[in-house]
């Protein structure tokens, strides 16, 4: 089955927590804290899959979630590093972020792209040993692995996009330029899905060839199967508009033509602004007269486009069609790749250290991204380290904001369900 847009949620990772942990062996010297650090949670990895044309192992499964980092342990021993978690995908498919639809990757290239970073682990004890605080009780956890929705879009990586009315012929001219075998068959819609093919050239490195389902009027808005395929010639340098000539399905070759430019145009403009080359398939079986063929003939010519009377049946000027394709491809600019457009925030070091105080029937509540960020680090349960927190709170002037919003001396606290009562 062909599928081409999926929406996932993926998250990394977390990092292991910091172990606490003291070494008391007897006659032995240098002892004191040895909690080993936690290890980093594992990555959101996306990885090109070189042969595949379908985003099919993602229609039943949309979640997918990175193994944690391993909790450090005593004598400083080091918590696992756990695996990246690998998503194999079609190469040419742009990743959305779901929320603003913003590009985040097009995976055209053979690199590996890290879409969630995994956690990193927390400190062990033994880090905040000082001559002054010499057993420290406590230790830093793991932070937590990226995580979000993005949308996979399968855009095919194809210089020369087949484009026309169903029962053109656009199969059969596939079939013959190159070595791709795409169903054909004398009904609409045969081709339910797109086919590549790759087209041999001498002197040259060839170039590859999509074979686009019919389109039909209303197709841009969702008629028919060009809205869900449309996409798949955004790349495309050169538009070959195979339009049939032999006078079965139609007899109006410019209005069949108008037809296809009207719905590319709809769906973007500056794709049916791309160099388009007309191959009127079937001149075997001509049956248009040539009054009409006159008038499509300057029809074509003054949109500028060049027109090739061929036939995938008998290879009449197919040779023809290759060369001009060729001839054009030479003279553009390489195939599309998609920009960034999405801008990850690093909430790491939060630069933001705005807190908002909301009074909710007595419960004085407590929100800031960045004191959320920071909570993630604390160990609730030692004392030390309740300590280090309240220091925290004073510094960055949580406390006076809350005396200024009328919090006193027994009040309830509450900051993301942590709870304490408020003492002056």
């Amino acid at each position: 089955m062909f599928i081409d847009k999926v929406k996932i949620y993926v998250k990394a990772g977390n990092g292991g927590n910091g172990c606490v942990s003291f070494r008391r062996e007897k006659y032995v010297s240098h002892g004191g804290p040895d909690g080993g650090d936690g290890g980093k949670g594992g990555n959101i990895v996306l990885r090109i899959e070189t042969g595949s044309n379908t985003l099919f192992a993602y229609k039943n499964r949309k979640k997918f979630v990175a193994k944690n980092g391993g909790d450090g342990m005593a004598s400083k021993m080091h918590g696992a590093t756990a695996e990246d978690l690998v998503l194999p995908v079609p190469p040419g498919t742009v990743v959305r972020d779901a929320t603003s639809g913003q590009i985040i990757k097009d995976m055209s290239d053979c690199e590996d792209f890290i879409l969630c970073k995994g956690g990193r682990g927390g400190w062990g004890n033994r880090h905040f040993a000082t001559p002054t605080r010499q057993i420290p009780r406590f230790a830093k956890m793991g932070t937590k692995g990226q995580e979000r929705e993005v949308i996979l879009e399968l855009k095919m990586l194809a210089d020369v996009g087949l484009v026309g009315l169903p029962s053109a012929g656009k199969s059969s001219i596939l079939s013959v330029i190159s070595s791709a075998k795409p169903k054909i068959a004398a009904y609409h819609f045969t081709t339910l899905s797109p086919n590549l093919g790759v087209v041999n050239y001498s002197g040259s490195k060839g170039f590859v060839c999509a074979d686009i389902p019919g389109l039909i009027e209303g197709a841009s808005e969702g008629a028919g199967l060009g809205l869900d395929f449309l996409r798949h010639i955004d790349r495309c340098r050169v538009l070959v508009h195979v339009v049939d000539v032999s006078g079965t399905e139609s007899t109006d070759l410019v209005s069949d033509m108008k037809t296809i430019t009207s719905e590319i145009e709809k769906y973007s403009s500056e794709l049916a602004k791309r160099p388009r080359i007309v191959a009127a398939n079937k001149i075997d079986v001509c049956n248009i007269e040539k009054a009409e063929l006159d008038r499509f003939e300057k029809y074509v010519s003054d949109q500028g486009y060049k027109l090739i009377y061929i036939s995938a049946v008998t290879l009449h000027n197919i040779d023809v069609l290759i060369d001009e394709i060729v001839k054009m491809l030479e003279k553009l600019p390489p195939m599309k790749i998609y920009e960034q457009e999405f801008v990850e925030q690093d909430l790491s070091r939060p630069t933001d250290k705005s807190v908002t105080v909301r009074n909710n029937n007595g419960v004085y509540e407590i929100e800031a991204d960045w004191l959320y960020r920071f909570m993630e680090t604390i160990n609730f349960s030692d004392r030390e380290s309740l300590m280090y927190f309240q220091k925290v709170l004073r510094e960055n002037g949580v406390i006076e904001q809350l005396e200024k919003s009328g919090c006193k001396e027994g009040d309830t606290v509450s900051i993301y369900d942590f709870e304490f009562d408020f003492v002056e």
